[in-house]
């Protein structure tokens, strides 16, 4: 009997685990609190980089971020976070350091990178 019940909880933790975002691989983390600031990279001639509005957010708890129009949660597994609700809803970035991501584009790291200003 306690054999059927240890595998009737496994198969009900591997069934939710498929409801995990595709590609998403890794212990489960955070990043670091803070305002994220998301931005394409300037050139030699301007500066470092052009903010672009609408695309940043603040991470405020384990699961949380909230942006100007409204608030949701993530998710990290390994060096992929995905947002799973609110305004960024969808959206991924690669994990490049404690304060660094870059928003995925076709699968892969993109131009746009978001940077920790503040706590």
């Amino acid at each position: 009997m306690k054999h059927r019940l240890i595998l009737s909880l496994v198969s009900a933790a591997l069934a939710a685990g498929l409801a995990m975002p595709a590609g998403a691989e890794g212990p489960i983390g955070t990043v670091e609190r803070g305002t994220y600031v998301c931005e394409l990279p300037g050139d030699a001639n301007g500066p470092r980089g052009r903010i672009l509005e609408g695309q940043g957010f603040t991470i405020k708890s384990a699961s949380r971020y909230t942006t100007d129009n409204g608030h949701g949660t993530y998710l990290r597994r390994g060096d992929e976070l995905v947002m799973t609700s609110g305004p960024h809803k969808g959206d991924r970035y690669a994990v490049i350091s404690a304060s660094f991501l870059r928003k995925m584009e076709d699968g892969k790291p993109g131009r746009i990178r978001c940077i920790r200003k503040s706590r």
